[in-house]
This record gives structure tokens, C-alpha cells and sequence, in this order.
């Protein structure tokens, strides 16, 4: 039975800017806002979009990933034809061979997508925290008459040259690709999720696995080689919430934004368009007597015994009497012990806080820089952080590391 649209979502990424938290982790399963992992968003999206087949490419350190995808049932993706699949490199004959770039993953994959012999063919990434309407990305492409379109978001001019961006005309027809240029013609990003019709892009994949001198990659192979051709090209404009959550201060502005939905544009509880996950099935949290909660999220399992403010707890925090939790960003199950104090920053899970220990500080003018603890990390009583550490391993009793 042919599907009109399916999803391949790639999610291979080894998140080497997220340093500390991507040690043990593929970049799609860190997690996010309280009580998600950034994967949770596309696969919500597809499922509100009604998208019901979606394969998983995955690479770097997948376990984790893997076990918390599972059948896919938290996302009603758990499906007899279609639902949700996790795809790792081929294994062939002569053993695994390791997706080359995202081109290649995909190339890798074409058996996969002619199962269900789609007319259609959306591919994500698994890195990205968005909220977006995947059907009406799909409409446009077919009143556009498109072969191609990518999702694009317009962003300040002094920030374009970061980024792909796509040149288009005032049909939205796109001329010319720019890959992080010195002097942008545009400030049109692409936001790295593109429909393409299946038959071009199999016709695309199989000429650059043909290619010995290609990178196999979407940006600097693909998407040339169609504009090369004069294909039908088009600029989809999104103005939701999108944030690539590549690096520590992102992901940590990211987190901060949850805790404002009126302003930042992100609503995590927005009942009409809900962001599904595997959640942890602990027991409600709790806020002890002396307890002083202000601005924060906290999440299934907590118990809250200190003070904590504009912070987000994922499930099972301890945080003991006295401890001062401000700015931060503490993932599940790490325990903050009595009398410590921890600000802007960014703790993995099942780390433990010292008593009276001091992670981060609060910035002052003009400065950046975002404390970061791995996960499973033991930091010893009265020891010291500062506010710009990256901290992969245990720090002894009185301990500083800056």
C-alpha cells in the first residue's frame, strides 16, 4: 500500500559542541525541557502532521536512542504498516559501512523508502527544536508545483553568513544556494528539512553515490547538483519557533525559553499540539516546607527541599535544604546537596552536587560562557566550578576547576 509522505529523520549526529553531554549520547536523545529528549520534537510533529512512517537514522552512540524510541507507541507510532524504524549504517557483507554524510545515509536507506513507495519524501533533522506543521510544508510543495523544497526562515543579516541560505525570487522559486557565505545575498536559512519528490530524489542520491569526488551531503553536493540542472525549486518561509540547539549556550537559551512561552514563542503546554515522549513513570514531585519554587519547571519525581528560580528540573532532582538552584538547567535524577549553590549552567543526569559546592556563577556584563557537568559526574563538598568550566570527571572535596 503506497504512502503519499513518508519521514526520514536524521539523527546520526555526534554533537561534538555539546562537549560533556554527548559523551555517552547521540546528540537527537540529550534532553530537553523538563522532561523530553530533542528527538521527541520531530517525531511529534510528524504524528501531529500525519505522518505515520518514519525511518531513523541513527550512527554515534545509539543506545540510548534506540531504547528510548523503542515500538514507538508514545508517539502513536506504533504502527502494523508504516510506524517508526530505526536505521543504522548497512550492514553488508564486508561489515558495517558508516553513513559518508547525510546524502549517503539516505542513499543507504532507498529499499527502506520503496517498501512503501511514496510520492513524497520529507527528511528532518534530529537535532532541532521546532514546532512546525509538516502538512502544510507538503501543500505548498504541491501548489508550487515543486520537485524540490526546503523549509527556510528568515534570520538578521548580521547572523546570515552562519548559515545556508537560499536565494528565491518573489515566487518563492529559488536561484541560487549560498553555504555560509562572506557576503549573503539573502537572509533566508535553511532550516535542513526538505520534500522532495521520491523520484527526483532517488535519481539525486544515486548520481552522487556515482560521484567519487562528492561529499555526499544534502548542502554542498545535492542541493547544487539540482540547481545545476534547473529543477523545480521552491523556498517554504516558516515564522514557528526553530532553534538548533548545537552547542551549550543554545541549548541552554533553549531550555531558558521553555520557562517564557508568551515571548520566546515556544509552548510546551499547548494541548492543541502536544510534544510527546517516554516519560519516566515516577510519582508527582514534591516541594518541601521551606521550599521556594519562583519562574521554574519541575518535572515528575522531583523533591524540591531548597531554593530554585527561572531553572528547569528534569524528573527525579534532589535538591536539598539550603541549596540554591538559579538560571540552570539540571537533567534527570542528579541530587544537589545541602548548601550548594547553582547558577547558569547546564548539569547531565545522575551527577551529584556536593554540599556547599559552587557550580557557574551569574554572568556579568558582556560575558557568556555556560558551566557544563557530565552526566554521572560527582563533584565533592565545598568544591568550585567556575563559570565557563567544562567538567567531564569527579572533582575531589575542596576542589577548584575553572
Amino acid at each position: 500500500m503506497a504512502k503519499e509522505l513518508i519521514a526520514m529523520l536524521l539523527a546520526g549526529g555526534q554533537g561534538s559542541r555539546l562537549y560533556a553531554l554527548t559523551q555517552k549520547l547521540a546528540k537527537p536523545a540529550v534532553p530537553f525541557g523538563g522532561k523530553y529528549r530533542i528527538i521527541d520534537f520531530p517525531l511529534s510533529n510528524c504524528v501531529n502532521s500525519g505522518i505515520d512512517t518514519v525511518g531513523i537514522l541513527t550512527q554515534y552512540q545509539p543506545l540510548v536512542l534506540n531504547e528510548y524510541i523503542g515500538n514507538g507507541q508514545p508517539w502513536d507510532l506504533d504502527r502494523l504498516h508504516g510506524g517508526v524504524h530505526i536505521l543504522p549504517p548497512y550492514q553488508q557483507a564486508s561489515g558495517s559501512d558508516w553513513y559518508k554524510g547525510t546524502a549517503n545515509a539516505i542513499y543507504q536507506n532507498i529499499s527502506f523508502i520503496e517498501r512503501y513507495d511514496p510520492q513524497y519524501v520529507i527528511i528532518l533533522s534530529g537535532d532541532q527544536i521546532c514546532k512546525q506543521d509538516y502538512s502544510d510544508f507538503l501543500a505548498f510543495h504541491k501548489e508550487k508545483g515543486a520537485e524540490f523544497s526546503v523549509a527556510v526562515m528568515e534570520v538578521p543579516w548580521e547572523e546570515a553568513s552562519r548559515f545556508g541560505l537560499m536565494v528565491a525570487d518573489e515566487n518563492d522559486k529559488i536561484t541560487e544556494f549560498q553555504e555560509k557565505p562572506k557576503n549573503p545575498k539573502s537572509n533566508l536559512a535553511s532550516m535542513g528539512i526538505y520534500i522532495f519528490n521520491w523520484d527526483i530524489l532517488k535519481k539525486y542520491l544515486e548520481e552522487d553515490e556515482a560521484d567519487p569526488n562528492s561529499e555526499n551531503d544534502f548542502g554542498n553536493n545535492i542541493i547544487p547538483n539540482l540547481l545545476r540542472d534547473g529543477r523545480k525549486m521552491y523556498a517554504y518561509h516558516f515564522d514557528g519557533y526553530w532553534k538548533d540547539v548545537g552547542t551549550i549556550s543554545s541549548l541552554w537559551e533553549a531550555n531558558m525559553e521553555v520557562l517564557d512561552p508568551e515571548h520566546s514563542g515556544i509552548n510546551l503546554f499547548d494541548d492543541q499540539w502536544k510534544i510527546y515522549s517516554r516519560n519516566s513513570g515516577m510519582t508527582g514531585h514534591r516541594i518541601g516546607p521551606k521550599a521556594l519554587v519562583e519562574n521554574s519547571m519541575i518535572t515528575d519525581g522531583c523533591r524540591v527541599y531548597g531554593n530554585v528560580k527561572h531553572s528547569i528540573l528534569f524528573a527525579g532532582v534532589i535538591v536539598e535544604e539550603g541549596a540554591v538552584i538559579e538560571d540552570a538547567v539540571v537533567m534527570g535524577g542528579t541530587i544537589i546537596k545541602a548548601g550548594a549553590v547553582v547558577k547558569h549552567c547546564i548539569i547531565a543526569e545522575d551527577a551529584v552536587i556536593g554540599m556547599d559546592a559552587v557550580i557557574g556563577a551569574m554572568p556579568k556584563d558582556g560575558e557568556n560562557g555556560v558551566a557544563t557537568i557530565a552526566s554521572g559526574v560527582r563533584i565533592g563538598d565545598k568544591a568550585k566550578i567556575g563559570p565557563k568550566a567544562m567538567i567531564y570527571n569527579d572533582v575531589k572535596e575542596g576542589e577548584e576547576q575553572w
